[in-house]
């Protein structure tokens, strides 16, 4: 390799210098040895690092580059030194968390920036998934851990869970739709008759989980919770929406609360993981997790 890496620690020690004395001396060798090894770079890449014609060693216009690139590249070695030692020491590279759709972003971005704070090296990748997808996305490798993760936990040996609380739903519609002003409780016979808001089933290996759909209802399916928040305040449709979502809008008017003949009308959430992600990080996370501030404003106690 032509590109000497070593050379690169000698010119940025000579610009931040000023001579091969110094920078001998900040490098614990002697001048002439600094001095061999930038004119063996020039001579393998035929190219001129330093104007040596007066009393001191000036750069180059093609020294300068090597010099501010040279520098980029010995920050990037650096980074990649620390990481190999960061992972030998047992804290992974990477971790994808999966968060289902349920759970406002908002509640872990302290917790992310805990862990930055602590652990700087480690690359954080978090996807969304909704019903059934959390749990394929924990069987098919493409996360490590998932926080919130509904309906009844995965059976395979290598996936753990731990239960979070109940994730209490309330069936709502706006104001102003037909529902709204039937008597109590509603019959599904009644309900069938109006389009029902969902969220799509993120899942695309398998058939997704029940969404509490009657047969044969018209449905708005959308991405995510705050979309389906949207469009039945709209009045697009009628269903079940997180408590801790919809109370602010039940409290203002904007939505109103129906009670039905028969109903679920809440979900154990888990923290799941698979049993391989035993890293630093995975552990760290599966203990904040679990005690996260916040947890009781979502879930009821298990």
């Amino acid at each position: 390799m032509r590109l000497n890496l070593e050379a690169l620690l000698i010119l940025d020690a000579l610009d931040r210098h000023g001579t091969f004395a110094a920078a001998a001396a900040r490098l614990f060798k002697t001048a002439s040895a600094l001095s061999y090894t930038v004119q063996k770079m020039e001579g393998d890449m035929k190219i001129t690092l330093l104007d040596r014609s007066g009393h001191r060693a000036t750069f180059t216009p093609t020294g300068r580059l090597m010099l501010e690139k040279g520098r980029a590249l010995l920050r990037a070695v650096n980074e990649l030194e620390q990481q190999a030692r960061y992972v030998e020491s047992g804290w992974e590279s990477n971790l994808t968390i999966s968060v289902d759709a349920s759970v406002p972003f908002s509640l872990l971005s302290p917790l992310i920036d805990e862990f930055y704070q602590q652990h700087p090296h480690t690359q954080l990748q978090f996807r969304q998934d909704v019903l059934a997808g959390c749990w394929e996305a924990l069987s098919y490798g493409e996360a490590d851990l998932v926080f919130g993760a509904v309906q009844e936990p995965a059976t395979r040996k290598d996936i753990g869970c731990v239960a979070l609380g109940w994730l209490d739903y309330v069936f709502a519609v706006a104001p102003g739709h037909p529902l709204a002003q039937m008597p109590e409780p509603l019959l599904r016979e009644q309900i069938r008759q109006y389009r029902a808001v969902t969220v799509h089933d993120s899942s695309r290996h398998g058939a997704g989980v029940d969404l509490r759909v009657l047969d044969e209802q018209k449905t708005l399916s959308v991405h995510d919770f705050h979309a389906k928040l949207q469009a039945q305040l709209a009045g697009l449709g009628c269903g079940y929406l997180p408590r801790y979502l919809a109370a602010p809008h039940l409290a203002d008017g904007t939505l109103v609360a129906r009670q039905l003949d028969s109903e679920t009308r809440r979900d154990m959430a888990y923290l799941a993981w698979n049993e391989g992600a035993s890293g630093n990080a995975a552990r760290w996370w599966r203990d904040r997790l679990q005690t996260l501030p916040g947890l009781r404003d979502i879930y009821a106690a298990p």
